[in-house]
């Protein structure tokens, strides 16, 4: 792959596939549902295929995706905006959500404290920001990393890099969250985990879950009213 290539962030969406784990969005859905009560406007940025839309639009009034690319699945109910996340501002109006979403889209960007300022600005007061990213601190990447040099998420692989550029452990995410006036901040885990060294996943009905099992975390945090 060239260069141009990897700078390109149509390029680095279409590798993606606009699309991520179903436990991904299930731990995302799992949070809004504890932390939001019903009705307002969701703004999903970086929505790819839409995927996280059928786990949570009961719970919203209006629903808005934003992304570099249009998927050809992503639902006709979204109400899509085309935007390159890394050159600016999205179109839309401050404090425009109850919640923002960027479900595994940071990990694709090149500032993501850029990324977190523009997901606080789009939120009301009192709404919430979820980000998730794969999580570096797993049994699986601390081994990737003690055996190849890289997080496991980040490897020059077809998926990987370059469409993963920037790799984030939970302490930078909460500084972050932290520096952009968010309060309430907790992290979650996907519950969901590849065992090293086979195609296998850690059985969570024995118990394995939390970070060392999972491959994704997400962050979440309140804009203060």
């Amino acid at each position: 792959m060239s260069v141009s290539d990897v700078g390109n962030v149509e390029n680095r969406a279409k590798q993606s596939l606009g699309a991520s784990g179903d436990h991904i969005y299930q731990m995302v859905a799992r949070i809004i549902a504890q932390r939001h009560s019903q009705g307002g406007v969701l703004v999903d940025v970086g929505c790819g295929q839409g995927k996280l839309y059928s786990l949570v639009n009961n719970g919203f009034n209006r629903y808005l995706g934003v992304d570099a690319v249009r998927y050809d699945d992503l639902p006709t109910q979204i109400e899509f905006i085309p935007f390159d996340l890394d050159i600016g501002k999205v179109p839309l109006p401050e404090q425009v959500a109850d919640v923002v979403c960027a479900v595994e889209v940071i990990e694709h960007l090149e500032n993501p404290r850029a990324l977190m300022r523009e997901l606080v600005r789009l939120t009301k007061p009192g709404g919430l920001v979820i980000v998730t990213t794969p999580n570096n601190l797993s049994l699986l990447s601390k081994l990737t990393l003690i055996l190849k040099n890289q997080f496991n998420a980040f490897q020059e692989a077809p998926g990987l890099y370059p469409a993963h550029i920037t790799a984030l452990l939970e302490i930078d995410l909460i500084r972050i969250f932290t520096e952009c006036g968010l309060t309430n901040i907790n992290i979650d885990y996907s519950y969901c985990g590849r065992i090293p060294f086979t195609p296998w996943h850690w059985p969570k009905s024995l118990g394995f879950r939390g970070r060392a099992f999972s491959d994704n975390i997400l962050c979440v945090g309140q804009k203060l009213k």
